[in-house]
């Protein structure tokens, strides 16, 4: 168990932000053992940094291809093109391809990609202050991959609302999965935990199932990267595991996303398209398949908080449909 000092959320423009000539992100890869920030000086370079998992989490990698999308339009690149090496840099998380058709969309997109990257902090205040009431008073939680500020720009989206959990007393330790193969939740998740000082352990992914038999966990609280209109939702590579075993153990499991992240283009989770990454991730050695996402049935989520509120099922009826249709 951890409890350091209580430290503030990074800030936004720590993460992310738009210069004059580049893309400034907080290299992700190097944490924890280094804070060290990544210029990018063209649309393919944001690309890049998306691919390799330098800024990574559906909010944070559409504010990035927001960004790198605007840059290309400054340099006066082909932003056509710079849309699509954007957009082929990950397929699973909707907020990339919703981030370019916004920017594309408008008048100045230096502008509107500044404009997302607030909205996303303010639809993460919003999720955390929703999410935390659904704890009970001494919640023991547990969390799978990087949800927090690294991954949103804002205080996070699971995670922020187990931060926020925290500050109101209902929070009493949060158990971190690994997340295999890269290690998110060991090195970034704990890493933000330890900065605000919340009590928690890191723990194997396949602890989790014994964790929660002995009944030392009282919640399941995950991010998205995708949700399509019936509630299935694709999230990292694991969720799904956890959502059976939550089920099997009674404990309700909670998915964490902005609006930006439904997709109410896909009628199910079917047609949400897998990343499969390369093998190497795994092992040097041998062959090895390495999706980087599963999709767990809406059937298993007890409910999804956005900044609008907590939906219960049916989800096709409760999910708020993303200003993209709206308008």
């Amino acid at each position: 168990m951890v409890a350091p000092v209580r430290a503030e959320p990074l800030a936004p423009d720590a993460i992310l932000r738009l210069e004059a000539d580049r893309v400034v992100c907080l290299d992700q890869r190097r944490l924890p053992d280094e804070q060290v920030e990544l210029s990018c000086r063209s649309a393919a370079e944001v690309a890049e940094a998306i691919r390799t998992l330098a800024v990574r989490g559906a909010p944070a990698i559409g504010v990035a291809a927001a960004y790198g999308y605007a840059l290309a339009a400054a340099r006066g690149e082909d932003v056509d093109r710079a849309a699509e090496v954007l957009l082929a840099a990950r397929p699973t998380a909707v907020n990339l391809a919703w981030a370019l058709r916004e920017v594309a969309a408008a008048a100045d997109s230096a502008e509107r990609a500044r404009a997302i990257h607030a909205e996303e902090v303010e639809r993460c205040r919003r999720m955390a202050v929703h999410g935390a009431a659904l704890l009970p008073p001494g919640a023991r939680a547990l969390t799978h991959c990087n949800t927090g500020a690294l991954a949103t720009g804002g205080v996070g989206t699971a995670l922020g609302v187990l931060r926020a959990a925290w500050e109101e007393r209902r929070l009493a330790h949060v158990w971190v999965d690994e997340t295999r193969p890269l290690l998110q939740g060991a090195r970034l998740t704990a890493w933000e935990l330890e900065q605000a000082g919340i009590p928690f352990a890191v723990v194997v992914d396949g602890a989790a199932a014994s964790l929660m038999a002995q009944g030392e966990v009282d919640c399941v609280v995950v991010g998205a990267d995708r949700i399509a209109r019936n509630g299935d939702t694709a999230n990292k590579i694991g969720t799904y595991g956890l959502a059976v075993l939550a089920w099997h153990h009674d404990l309700p499991l909670y998915v964490v996303a902005p609006t930006s992240t439904v997709d109410p283009e896909l009628a199910s989770g079917a047609g949400i398209a897998i990343e499969e990454r390369d093998g190497e991730e795994v092992t040097a050695r041998f062959p090895a398949r390495n999706p980087a996402f599963d999709v767990t049935p809406a059937a298993l989520v007890s409910a999804f908080v956005t900044e609008q509120g907590v939906h219960r099922p049916p989800y096709a009826d409760s999910l708020p449909v993303p200003a993209r249709v709206a308008r």
